[in-house]
C-alpha cells in the first residue's frame, strides 16, 4: 500500500477539509502515516488567507520537499486555500511541488495521489462548489473535540479579505446534514462540538431565506453524548435576539461567543465594507452582556488598515479599554492581492501597524490578567486534555476557553484522571492567560 502523510495548516475550517480528505485516502486504499520520511506522497493542506499564512505554507512545502531526496517521497502535493488561490503559479515558482489540487477537486484526492506517485504531474482545479461539505472524516486531533463545518464560502466581501475569491459564495449545509454528522461524531466519542463557517451567523440564509443558526444549535443540543457546544465566527450585526435566547437557555451551549469586529471607527469600518457600525457593535455587545451576564466574549481586531489615523487608532484603543473583552486577538493589516483594500491609497507602514498592534495587545494583557484574577476562588468544569510531565499536573480547558486560541487551566489531582473527562476544579491562582487550580473532590 502507498503511504501518505498529510500536514494541515490554517484554520479549523481547513482542518475539516483535511479530515475529509484523509477519509477519502483510506477509502481509496492508501495508508496514512504521520512520518513524512516514510511517506510515498506528502500532502501540504495550506492556508492562503494572509501573508504570514502563505509564508508558513511555503516553509512547510520546502521542508517537506527534502524527503524527495532524504526519504521515500515520490510526490509532493499542495491542497487547500493557497492551491486554490495561486493555482499553476505554485508549481511554476516552486518546482519541488509535483501537483496542485484546488478545493473543487478534493473528492478526487486518492486517485490524484496514485497518479502523482506514478509520475503524472498534472494540476487539478474543479469548480469551487464541487467541494463536498458532507462525507466521512478521520479526526486529526484529540478524539473528544471536533469542529462541525456548517457551510463554506462567504458573501460579506470585506475589502481586505480574499476568502470570497478563494472559496466562493456562502453555501450552507442542510440542518439535517449537520445534525447527522454531529450524531456520527458523538457516536465516535466527541463530546465537545465547535460550530464553524466563514460566517456562522449567516448560516442557512442561502437555503432557507433567513439565518437559521439558532434552530441548528437547538437541534444539535438534542444529540446524546455531546456535552459542550460552542460557536466561532459570529458577526455582530447578525446576532439576533432568538440566537441569544438559545445560547442563554440551552445548557449544552457554553456561554462563549467569538465576535470578530476588526475595528470600531465608522470610517474605517465603511472602508472595510463591514456591515455594522460603531453604534450597532456597541449595542450588540451591551445586549449580549445584559442577556447573558456570564458570557465570555472574544474578538479580533486589525490595526494599520489603509488611511487609519492616529485618532482612529486611539478610538479603537479606547473602545478596547472600555468594553474589556474577555479574549482578544489583534493582527496587523495585510495587503492581499486581488482585494479592494490593497489598492487603496494611504497604506500604513509596517512599523506603525506593528506598534499599534503591540499597543492593543499590551492593553489586553492587563485586561486578561485582571479578568483571570476575578476567577480565583471560582468552581468551574474543566475538560481534561492531558498531563504535563514537567510540572506534574493535569491541564484542560474551562467553558470560557476555546481550543488553540485561548488559555488553559493547569490543576492538581490526588487521583488519576482520564483524558477527555469533565471534572470540577477550583481556581486558586492565575497567570496572564492561564489559570491554576485543584480538583474539587
Amino acid at each position: 500500500m502507498l503511504k501518505v502523510c498529510m500536514v494541515s495548516l490554517g484554520c479549523p475550517k481547513n482542518q475539516v477539509d483535511a479530515e475529509k480528505m484523509l477519509a477519502l485516502l483510506v477509502e481509496g486504499g492508501l495508508e496514512l502515516t504521520p512520518a513524512e520520511a516514510e511517506a510515498d506522497a506528502i500532502i501540504i493542506n495550506t492556508c492562503g488567507f494572509i501573508e504570514s499564512a502563505k509564508a508558513e505554507a511555503i516553509e512547510n512545502i520546502l521542508e517537506a520537499s527534502k524527503y524527495k531526496t532524504d526519504g521515500n517521497c515520490k510526490a509532493l502535493i499542495v491542497t487547500g486555500c493557497l492551491a486554490e488561490r495561486y493555482r499553476d503559479d505554485i508549481t511554476e515558482e516552486i518546482p519541488e511541488v509535483d501537483v496542485c489540487v484546488g478545493i473543487g477537486s478534493n473528492s478526487q484526492i486518492a486517485e490524484i495521489v496514485k497518479k502523482a506517485v506514478s509520475g503524472e504531474k498534472q494540476n487539478y482545479y474543479g469548480e469551487k462548489n464541487d467541494l463536498n461539505l458532507n462525507g466521512e472524516r478521520i479526526l486529526g486531533g484529540v478524539p473528544f473535540t471536533a469542529y462541525l463545518k456548517v457551510g463554506d464560502g462567504c458573501d460579506n466581501c470585506c475589502s481586505y479579505c480574499a476568502i470570497p475569491k478563494i472559496r466562493g459564495r456562502m453555501r450552507s449545509r442542510t440542518i439535517e446534514d449537520c445534525v447527522a454528522e454531529a450524531k456520527e461524531l458523538a457516536s465516535k466519542g466527541v463530546t465537545e462540538l465547535i460550530v464553524v463557517a466563514q460566517d456562522t451567523t449567516a448560516y442557512g440564509t442561502d437555503l432557507y431565506g433567513e439565518p437559521k443558526l439558532d434552530l441548528l444549535l437547538t437541534e444539535l443540543c438534542k444529540i446524546e453524548g455531546l456535552h459542550w457546544i460552542r460557536t466561532l465566527y459570529t458577526y455582530p450585526e447578525k446576532i439576533t435576539d432568538s440566537l441569544l435566547e438559545v445560547i442563554k437557555n440551552e445548557k449544552k451551549l457554553v456561554k462563549y461567543l467569538d465576535i470578530p469586529i476588526q475595528h470600531i471607527n465608522d470610517d474605517i469600518l465603511k472602508k472595510m465594507n463591514r456591515k455594522g457600525d460603531k453604534k450597532c457593535i456597541t449595542a450588540v455587545i451591551d445586549k449580549i452582556r445584559e442577556k447573558i451576564p456570564e458570557i465570555t466574549l472574544r474578538t479580533t481586531l486589525i490595526t494599520g488598515f489603509p488611511s487609519e489615523t492616529d485618532e482612529q487608532f486611539v478610538e479603537l484603543a479606547e473602545f478596547v479599554k472600555e468594553k474589556r473583552f474577555d479574549k482578544l486577538g489583534c493582527f496587523t493589516y495585510s495587503a492581499e492581492e486581488d482585494t479592494v483594500a490593497a489598492l487603496m491609497p494611504e497604506q500604513i507602514d509596517e512599523q506603525t501597524k506593528q506598534d499599534r498592534c503591540d499597543n492593543i495587545m499590551e492593553m489586553q494583557n492587563l485586561i486578561s490578567a485582571e479578568k483571570n484574577t476575578e476567577k480565583v476562588g471560582v468552581l468551574t468544569e474543566i475538560l481534561v486534555e492531558g498531563w504535563d510531565d514537567y510540572i506534574k499536573c493535569y491541564f484542560g480547558r474551562a467553558p470560557w476557553d476555546a481550543p488553540e486560541i485561548d488559555g488553559k487551566t493547569f490543576f492538581m489531582s490526588d487521583r488519576p484522571l482520564k483524558i477527555g473527562d469533565y471534572v470540577t476544579v477550583r481556581i486558586n491562582d492565575c497567570l496572564d492567560y492561564d489559570l491554576l487550580g485543584e480538583l474539587e473532590l
